[in-house]
């Protein structure tokens, strides 16, 4: 844990390349979702967490850590994200790291974002992993959407997980992040983009493929591109717009394959 903080410091030091893409850089459904989500909030190490677990039998050395955006539990895209990772066969497990103060739908990021460093998610986060692998998970894999993004490096990072992947990631810091995680790190990475966000754009995909592709990050690493979309697809996708509907679920798809290939 202490050198998750560390890392955490150094981090911060440098200039902020990513940056957060405010509330109204998402999109945000008109209609309601009817839809209820399958899982259940417990209390985890002192921390609130949406649990999904799947209906059928699993591996319970296995489990899936759900960082979520910076719209937190309250945003039902969310739990029901967890919910299909769960229905892939994964006991799934989102942890509250946003501190019950998750971004509202009309909330400015910047102002948020003072209470929301590091220092204040990266405790609960840490809280729930432990409490976890003592529960017996022998095989931590992470999927982490635009603010989780740098949760998932960070835990890349620290070699604290088994597999990672993230979409449309914020906050981090291009090529340093990457160039740290190729130095130290021996844990496979993948990458979902979007061809129109203004945070993680592709010019910045691009550089982190200088530093992570061609076989340069020997543990693994994949980015895949999705066009006609812009940040937070991953997560929600307008359900009349059948690019973004497609994209949504390509991302997912792409990260489950990459999870099941790097877990034994």
């Amino acid at each position: 844990m202490k050198l998750l903080l560390c890392l955490t410091f150094v981090a911060a030091a440098q200039a902020a390349i990513v940056p957060a893409v405010d509330a109204s850089g998402h999109f945000h459904p008109t209609i309601p979702n009817d839809t209820q989500p399958e899982g259940k909030n417990h209390t985890i190490n002192g921390v609130l967490t949406y649990v999904s677990l799947p209906k059928g039998e699993f591996d319970p050395t296995t489990a899936v850590l759900f960082l979520t955006d910076v719209f937190g539990l309250p945003n039902l895209d969310n739990l029901l994200l967890a919910d299909q990772w769960a229905a892939a066969g994964f006991q799934t497990y989102a942890p509250d790291y946003l501190n019950g103060d998750a971004l509202p739908p009309d909330g400015n990021v910047t102002a948020w974002a003072v209470n929301h460093g590091e220092a204040q998610t990266t405790p609960p986060l840490l809280a729930v992993i432990k409490a976890l692998k003592d529960q017996g998970i022998k095989q931590l894999a992470a999927t982490g959407y635009c603010f989780g993004g740098l949760y998932i490096t960070r835990l890349v990072q620290n070699n604290t997980i088994t597999v990672g992947t993230m979409a449309h990631p914020s906050n981090l810091n291009v090529p340093t992040d990457f160039q740290l995680m190729k130095e130290v790190s021996h844990i496979p990475i993948e990458i979902n983009n979007a061809q129109l966000d203004t945070g993680f754009t592709p010019a910045l995909a691009e550089e982190t493929d200088t530093v992570m592709g061609d076989g340069q990050y020997k543990p693994g690493y994949f980015r895949r591109q999705f066009d006609g979309v812009g940040h937070g697809f991953a997560v929600t996708a307008n359900a009349s717009d059948p690019v973004a509907v497609a994209a949504k679920q390509g991302a997912f798809d792409t990260s489950l394959a990459w999870i099941k290939a790097h877990l034994k």
